[in-house]
């Protein structure tokens, strides 16, 4: 994947603040190229091996429920560029009308076809259909809705270099971040203001840190976490 040149990344990221994040990436152009390639490489391989998976879930979700196979909202990428995310819906149709952008323990919105594919987190396979468009990245920061980013501190903004991503650290992390919710009767502000910074920590802490090898070992930890946690909800906003 390519690291633009500073003078030419959008002006709300060229601060002081992302500075530090994007010469420690600069220095890394090598590796974020071979990470370009993983992604295409694997995500086609997986995409070709888990087409019987694909079907048999939009068979699924399309018998339990009215509405469309994929959720498809509006996410933000690399640069703050929008994208419209695919992801398998496990909520009723239009959920993001009628509830916060994140799902809290319970939420009434999930179908109960989505509260399977949400356990065994089978909603985020389609996501290899964005990390092969490159709207997205096996390894980065989860991609926000847009009024999420828009509440960004400064170096918040350094997680922008690089596509979002499938899994981080951070979700490993916060792989129940819905339980961080449960009692929240603000869960939009309660997000914002005590679970999203301390994401953001590791999010920041990835970048800094990046290799391939470092790549590896949170797909590995992602896969481990998914395999022994695979009873609990998953807090991804809401779709």
């Amino acid at each position: 994947m390519r690291l633009i040149p500073w003078e030419e990344l959008p002006v709300d990221m060229r601060l002081d603040e992302v500075r530090p994040y994007y010469d420690s990436l600069a220095k890394k152009r090598g590796q974020l190229l071979v990470k370009r390639l993983v992604d295409i490489c694997g995500s086609a391989i997986l995409l070709v091996l888990l087409s019987p998976v694909f079907f048999g879930l939009a068979v699924a979700i399309k018998l339990d429920s009215p509405g469309p196979v994929f959720y498809r909202q509006v996410r933000v990428t690399q640069y703050g560029k929008g994208f419209r995310i695919y992801k398998f819906r496990t909520m009723c149709n239009h959920a993001d009308r009628i509830g916060a952008a994140v799902t809290a323990v319970d939420d009434p919105r999930v179908t109960r076809v989505g509260r399977v594919i949400r356990r065994l987190r089978l909603d985020e396979l389609s996501q290899l259909i964005d990390v092969f468009r490159g709207a997205m990245t096996f390894v980065g920061t989860r991609p926000e809705v847009p009024n999420y980013v828009g509440s960004y501190t400064p170096a918040m903004r350094a997680t922008l270099l690089l596509p979002a991503g499938v899994t981080s650290t951070a979700s490993i992390e916060f792989k129940d971040e819905a339980r961080f919710l449960q009692f929240a009767n603000d869960v939009d502000g309660v997000y914002l203001r005590d679970v999203l910074p301390r994401k953001m920590e590791f999010n920041l802490r990835d970048i800094e840190s990046f290799s391939i090898l470092g790549d590896f070992s949170i797909m590995l930890k992602t896969v481990a976490a998914v395999v022994g946690a695979g009873h609990s909800s998953s807090g991804e906003s809401s779709g």
